[in-house]
């Protein structure tokens, strides 16, 4: 599997979100020679424990995220991130979860995006859960890299909630190797998003694969667990 980062926007302190800096971040990846190239849609669910009796100690994970990728449609993976463990389960997993009838939605987020480019059960605690939800959109291909670019709102609202972006090298599958080039790349597009002058900037966050047992060859375990590293801020946003 080729490697990818992710990375959300940052805006600078007092200023807020809008979609027309995601507008500028798009015309940006076309004007470095971005071509679409099909569409992608992904989703991650924010899982919390609901406890009916306060007395009774929790024995199970307090919360955790279930991702579902679109180029692997029939695994689902699950991160624990205070554990530091990440499990791919078979996609019906999710069918069972809801039979179960143990999940209660609260929030759902949409992410709308432009694109430039065995879990064992014996019985599952009642939970409250967050879905975060990316619509189909559109991918960019741009010489030996995707990139995709995409918006964050709550389904019930057109507030903006924020703005990822995901980089994905296709020529290798090792994390060191490509690296450098990544880097390289990141410098080229923050030099190139800086021309805008938009109110902030992307920043990616290194993701400690070592933590949850990854090894070098980036795999869709390392996907989940970017995700789950950068949707924490996201998460809090729509929780506060």
């Amino acid at each position: 599997m080729t490697v990818k980062w992710l990375m959300h926007w940052q805006p600078k302190p007092g200023t807020t979100l809008s979609t027309q800096i995601l507008t500028e971040a798009c015309q940006c990846v076309e004007s470095i020679g971005g071509q679409k190239d099909g569409r992608w849609r992904s989703v991650l669910t924010f899982y919390k424990p609901m406890q009916r009796d306060a007395l009774v100690p929790v024995e199970h994970a307090r919360d955790f995220l279930g991702l579902a990728l679109q180029e692997q449609p029939a695994k689902y993976y699950f991160i624990l991130r205070p554990n530091r463990i990440v499990l791919e389960a078979d996609a019906s997993i999710q069918v069972i979860m809801e039979k179960l009838q143990s999940y209660k939605a609260r929030v759902t987020l949409n992410f709308e995006t432009s694109f430039f480019q065995s879990f064992g059960i014996s019985r599952i605690p009642d939970v409250e859960k967050v879905h975060l939800f990316y619509k189909q959109g559109f991918q960019y291909k741009l010489g030996d890299f995707q990139v995709r670019v995409g918006k964050c709102v709550p389904s019930a609202s057109e507030a903006l909630r924020g703005i990822m972006m995901e980089v994905e090298y296709i020529p290798l599958s090792s994390i060191d190797k490509s690296r450098q080039v990544l880097e390289e790349f990141f410098d080229i597009w923050q030099e190139t998003i800086s021309k805008k002058s938009l109110p902030g900037h992307f920043m990616h966050i290194e993701s400690n694969f070592t933590d949850y047992g990854l090894q070098d060859r980036y795999t869709s375990h390392h996907t989940a667990v970017q995700y789950a590293t950068c949707m924490a801020q996201l998460i809090a946003a729509v929780r506060g």
